[in-house]
């Protein structure tokens, strides 16, 4: 498989995680408050900051497939590095967000690995 397809692959394997930990987290929020007043509240810095760094995986998704060699190996590498300190940092101890952030980490270093290892030629 081309490298920039196989890193763009990973890369949706990461946001449909990202995803389907929010839907659960909210799913588990309701069955226990029967609402959605705490979830939605005011719009905060920390939800600002939640959505510029939701954006990187999404972002990654298009530039792991067209940026040149040596930027697209560099992206990949400080994106997975800040995407995995987001969903570590950012998580609960939820048995559902555990076994999900365990995914999500596992091919986040597969992004790693595939990044550092990547030479120009492939």
């Amino acid at each position: 498989m081309n490298i920039k397809t196989k890193l763009s692959t990973l890369w949706i394997v990461v946001m449909l995680n990202l995803i389907f930990a929010d839907i659960l987290s909210i799913m588990v929020e309701l069955i226990n408050k029967n609402t959605l007043d705490d979830i939605i509240g005011e719009v905060t810095t920390t939800m600002a900051i939640a959505a510029l760094l939701t954006n990187i995986p999404i972002l990654m998704v298009y530039f792991a497939r067209v940026l040149p060699h040596k930027t697209n190996r560099l992206a990949n590498i400080i994106a997975a590095i800040l995407t995995t300190i987001y969903v570590v940092g950012g998580g609960s101890l939820v048995p559902h967000y555990i076994i999900i952030v365990s995914i999500e980490v596992t091919v986040l270093l597969g992004i790693l690995w595939t990044a550092f290892r990547w030479q120009e030629q492939e």
